[in-house]
């Protein structure tokens, strides 16, 4: 029974797992629409040419409060505050030297090149049935829910792996962006945050914590996968290596498994 102090506990709880949630249905009806950018929850177009046009079929348009979501999302984001704990994948994706990159090249064309990024990794996340958590600085975060991908530990791994290539990592001319890759399954809030007008859908919590780290310690062109999320969806075929990583502020060291795609052996 959800509590008095989250009176939509239930409500998110159906909504983030549920396979036959207004969730999923309406990303993947969605999802097969053009146009770009898109809306964080849904997938709803709210760029392109036809988006007049879809918005009148469909009751959709970006919102004025926030360019994130479209206006329906946004509306029941805000008036639907709460969220509930669920078990999820994430998947964090950082450029790895981004400071020293920034420092050599112009302004304009540092904001080039991360934009190059995050638009191939949107379109990876997406394609692997991720949602877009928040582009931070040159750090990419997608979460995989039970309501849109029921094998979401093993669509995290893929989706590390295909940003890994489309990086051009494994290339013979080198990656055009050095990237690390974190993924970890585990429980974590997930819901609407903040007061107000100004709302938002995110996930916080330990596992979000160890995603985190987990992208921060691999090194260029590596995918860190904790055995959380390896027993679930680790592609046992694949050459990897077994680490034993200390976490910045946990008390308790943590299994991983290190994968590549450039040929370079795993434990080197």
């Amino acid at each position: 029974m959800a509590s008095d102090k989250n009176p939509h506990e239930e409500m998110w709880r159906g909504l983030l797992t549920d396979p036959q949630s207004p969730l999923h249905a309406d990303r993947m009806q969605f999802k097969l629409l053009p146009g770009s950018p898109r809306c964080k929850t849904c997938l709803f177009p709210l760029g392109g040419v036809l988006m007049s046009a879809l918005s009148s079929k469909w009751g959709r348009k970006p919102s004025r409060k926030n360019p994130s979501f479209c206006n329906l999302c946004e509306e029941f984001i805000r008036t639907h505050p709460g969220g509930a704990e669920i078990d999820l994948s994430l998947l964090f994706a950082d450029v790895r030297g981004s400071t020293s990159m920034a420092e050599r090249m112009m302004p304009a064309e540092f904001a080039s090149l991360m934009n190059r990024f995050f638009k191939s990794g949107s379109d990876i996340l997406i394609g692997c049935d991720a949602l877009i958590d928040k582009f931070v600085g040159d750090e990419l975060i997608g979460l995989f829910l039970p309501a849109i991908v029921a094998d979401h530990p093993a669509a995290a791994v893929e989706a590390g792996r295909r940003l890994l290539s489309a990086t051009g990592h494994g290339e013979p001319g080198g990656p055009w962006l050095p990237i690390g890759i974190g993924v970890h399954s585990g429980t974590a809030y997930v819901g609407s945050v903040g007061d107000g007008l100004v709302a938002d859908f995110t996930a916080m919590g330990d596992a979000v914590n160890v995603a985190a780290r987990l992208a921060s310690q691999a090194g260029p062109g590596e995918l860190l996968v904790t055995e959380a999320a390896w027993t679930r969806g680790g592609p046992r075929h694949l050459p990897n290596s077994e680490r034993t990583l200390e976490l910045k502020g946990r008390a308790s060291p943590i299994e991983v498994r290190a994968l590549r795609i450039d040929g370079i052996s795993p434990g080197s």
